[in-house]
């Protein structure tokens, strides 16, 4: 298991997130990035969650709503993770992965594609 505080963390998601292609985040609309220590549940099995309304839905999605969330989980990282290159691609495949749910692609299909 790997040791890292918060900030260098944190450090870590920018520095994925800038690595990630233009046309995958320009189309992110009022979605803020987050990172906590765990899930609700204490889990160390959750990397990462998409909370809010996917674009194929947003149908009901209205003005003045509160930001989407993709959130980034620093202790299931760190535990799944032996270096800090396996910690990068992880974090990586993490933000594909809950980005993609913004656009409405599911687990199954995330599953097919190789990012679940």
């Amino acid at each position: 298991m790997l040791e890292l505080d918060t900030e260098p963390f944190e450090a870590l998601v920018v520095d994925e997130l800038d690595r990630l292609p233009d046309e995958m985040v320009d189309g992110l609309d009022n979605v803020v990035f987050v990172v906590e220590d765990r899930p609700e549940n204490g889990t160390l099995d959750t990397l990462g969650l998409y909370d809010g309304v996917a674009l194929t839905e947003r149908d009901r999605y209205g003005f003045g709503e509160m930001p989407d969330r993709i959130i980034v989980y620093r202790e299931p990282h760190l535990a799944a993770c032996e270096t800090l290159d396996e910690l990068a691609d992880e974090i990586h495949t993490t933000l594909v992965h809950e980005i993609a749910h913004f656009y409405g692609i599911d687990d199954e299909r995330l599953h097919e594609l190789g990012w679940a």
